[in-house]
Protein backbone atom coordinates (compact mmCIF):
# COMPACT_ATOMS: atom_id res chain seq x y z
CA UNK A 1 0.00 0.00 0.00
CA UNK A 2 1.52 3.35 -0.94
CA UNK A 3 1.56 6.50 1.19
CA UNK A 4 -1.36 8.06 -0.69
CA UNK A 5 -3.65 5.15 0.16
CA UNK A 6 -2.51 5.22 3.78
CA UNK A 7 -3.27 8.89 4.24
CA UNK A 8 -6.92 8.57 3.24
CA UNK A 9 -7.60 6.54 6.38
CA UNK A 10 -7.09 9.53 8.69
CA UNK A 11 -10.30 10.93 10.22
CA UNK A 12 -10.28 14.71 10.20
CA UNK A 13 -12.81 17.47 10.77
CA UNK A 14 -12.65 21.02 9.42
CA UNK A 15 -12.68 22.64 12.92
CA UNK A 16 -12.85 25.99 11.10
CA UNK A 17 -13.84 28.03 14.17
CA UNK A 18 -11.11 26.57 16.36
CA UNK A 19 -8.51 26.87 13.62
CA UNK A 20 -9.39 30.53 13.05
CA UNK A 21 -9.24 31.22 16.79
CA UNK A 22 -5.88 29.43 17.05
CA UNK A 23 -4.46 31.52 14.18
CA UNK A 24 -5.77 34.73 15.74
CA UNK A 25 -4.18 33.86 19.10
CA UNK A 26 -0.82 33.03 17.52
CA UNK A 27 -0.66 36.06 15.26
CA UNK A 28 -1.96 38.56 17.83
CA UNK A 29 1.00 37.54 20.01
CA UNK A 30 3.43 37.76 17.07
CA UNK A 31 2.09 41.09 15.76
CA UNK A 32 2.01 42.61 19.24
CA UNK A 33 5.67 41.69 19.69
CA UNK A 34 6.51 43.14 16.23
CA UNK A 35 4.86 46.50 16.99
CA UNK A 36 6.27 46.81 20.51
CA UNK A 37 9.75 45.86 19.31
CA UNK A 38 9.73 48.24 16.34
CA UNK A 39 8.39 51.18 18.36
CA UNK A 40 10.79 50.48 21.23
CA UNK A 41 13.97 49.91 19.24
CA UNK A 42 13.27 51.47 15.85
CA UNK A 43 14.34 54.90 14.73
CA UNK A 44 11.81 57.39 13.36
CA UNK A 45 11.93 57.70 9.58
CA UNK A 46 10.83 60.49 7.23
CA UNK A 47 7.50 58.75 6.49
CA UNK A 48 6.40 59.05 10.11
CA UNK A 49 7.04 55.39 10.90
CA UNK A 50 9.90 53.54 12.51
CA UNK A 51 12.75 51.64 10.91
CA UNK A 52 15.06 48.93 12.18
CA UNK A 53 18.21 48.14 10.21
CA UNK A 54 20.97 45.57 10.43
CA UNK A 55 21.01 42.61 12.80
CA UNK A 56 18.25 43.98 15.06
CA UNK A 57 15.89 43.61 12.08
CA UNK A 58 16.26 39.82 12.42
CA UNK A 59 14.76 39.76 15.92
CA UNK A 60 11.11 39.83 14.76
CA UNK A 61 11.81 37.05 12.24
CA UNK A 62 13.47 34.94 14.94
CA UNK A 63 10.54 35.59 17.26
CA UNK A 64 8.11 34.43 14.54
CA UNK A 65 10.16 31.25 14.08
CA UNK A 66 10.21 30.54 17.80
CA UNK A 67 6.48 31.22 18.23
CA UNK A 68 5.47 28.99 15.32
CA UNK A 69 8.02 26.32 14.47
CA UNK A 70 9.89 26.31 17.80
CA UNK A 71 6.87 25.97 20.06
CA UNK A 72 5.30 23.45 17.67
CA UNK A 73 8.45 21.33 17.94
CA UNK A 74 8.67 21.62 21.73
CA UNK A 75 5.00 21.15 22.64
CA UNK A 76 3.49 19.49 19.57
CA UNK A 77 1.37 22.55 18.67
CA UNK A 78 1.51 26.33 18.64
CA UNK A 79 0.09 28.23 21.62
CA UNK A 80 -3.13 28.91 19.73
CA UNK A 81 -3.62 25.26 18.81
CA UNK A 82 -2.82 24.16 22.36
CA UNK A 83 -5.41 26.56 23.79
CA UNK A 84 -8.20 25.41 21.46
CA UNK A 85 -7.33 21.70 21.71
CA UNK A 86 -5.94 21.07 18.23
CA UNK A 87 -2.76 19.31 17.20
CA UNK A 88 -0.94 19.11 13.85
CA UNK A 89 0.31 15.62 13.03
CA UNK A 90 2.17 14.00 10.16
CA UNK A 91 0.09 11.92 7.78
CA UNK A 92 3.07 9.67 7.21
CA UNK A 93 2.54 6.33 8.92
CA UNK A 94 4.37 5.97 12.21
CA UNK A 95 6.60 2.90 12.14
CA UNK A 96 4.96 -0.04 13.88
CA UNK A 97 1.53 1.60 13.82
CA UNK A 98 -1.43 -0.40 12.58
CA UNK A 99 -4.25 1.97 13.52
CA UNK A 100 -4.11 5.52 12.17
CA UNK A 101 -6.85 6.74 14.50
CA UNK A 102 -4.77 6.09 17.59
CA UNK A 103 -1.17 6.74 16.61
CA UNK A 104 0.20 9.76 14.77
CA UNK A 105 3.74 10.64 13.87
CA UNK A 106 5.16 13.82 15.38
CA UNK A 107 5.91 16.64 12.95
CA UNK A 108 9.48 16.98 11.77
CA UNK A 109 11.18 20.37 11.85
CA UNK A 110 10.85 20.57 8.05
CA UNK A 111 7.13 19.83 8.16
CA UNK A 112 6.57 22.49 10.80
CA UNK A 113 8.58 25.04 8.82
CA UNK A 114 6.69 24.26 5.59
CA UNK A 115 3.32 24.63 7.36
CA UNK A 116 4.17 28.08 8.63
CA UNK A 117 6.00 29.42 5.58
CA UNK A 118 2.64 29.34 3.81
CA UNK A 119 0.76 31.11 6.65
CA UNK A 120 0.78 34.44 4.75
CA UNK A 121 -0.96 32.81 1.77
CA UNK A 122 -3.39 30.78 3.88
CA UNK A 123 -4.31 33.82 5.96
CA UNK A 124 -4.50 36.33 3.11
CA UNK A 125 -7.82 37.98 2.32
CA UNK A 126 -8.91 37.49 5.95
CA UNK A 127 -8.18 33.75 5.79
CA UNK A 128 -10.49 33.06 2.86
CA UNK A 129 -7.81 31.06 1.00
CA UNK A 130 -7.21 28.82 4.02
CA UNK A 131 -10.93 28.38 4.70
CA UNK A 132 -11.68 27.48 1.08
CA UNK A 133 -8.79 25.02 0.99
CA UNK A 134 -9.81 23.40 4.30
CA UNK A 135 -13.41 23.03 3.13
CA UNK A 136 -12.44 21.60 -0.27
CA UNK A 137 -9.81 19.00 0.59
CA UNK A 138 -10.58 15.45 1.70
CA UNK A 139 -8.51 15.80 4.86
CA UNK A 140 -9.44 19.41 5.66
CA UNK A 141 -5.94 20.72 4.95
CA UNK A 142 -4.83 24.24 4.24
CA UNK A 143 -2.04 24.89 1.72
CA UNK A 144 0.68 24.68 4.38
CA UNK A 145 -0.66 21.30 5.53
CA UNK A 146 -0.81 19.95 1.99
CA UNK A 147 2.80 20.96 1.30
CA UNK A 148 4.02 19.57 4.63
CA UNK A 149 1.95 16.33 4.54
CA UNK A 150 0.19 17.17 7.79
CA UNK A 151 -3.34 17.29 9.14
CA UNK A 152 -4.95 18.96 12.14
CA UNK A 153 -6.76 16.73 14.62
CA UNK A 154 -8.42 17.32 17.95
CA UNK A 155 -5.90 16.78 20.71
CA UNK A 156 -8.25 14.25 22.31
CA UNK A 157 -8.26 12.24 19.04
CA UNK A 158 -4.48 12.01 18.90
CA UNK A 159 -4.16 9.64 21.83
CA UNK A 160 -0.56 8.85 21.16
CA UNK A 161 2.14 10.52 19.12
CA UNK A 162 5.26 8.65 18.07
CA UNK A 163 8.47 10.59 17.47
Amino acid sequence: MNETNLTTQFKTEPNIGNRILAGIIDYVIICTFFFVYIYSFGEPNEDGGYTINGLPALVPILFWGIMTVGIEQLFGATLGNLLVGLKPVSIRKASGSQNFGETYKKLTFGQSLKRHLLDPIDMSFFGIIGIITINNTNQNQRLGDIWANTIIVKKSTAKKTIK
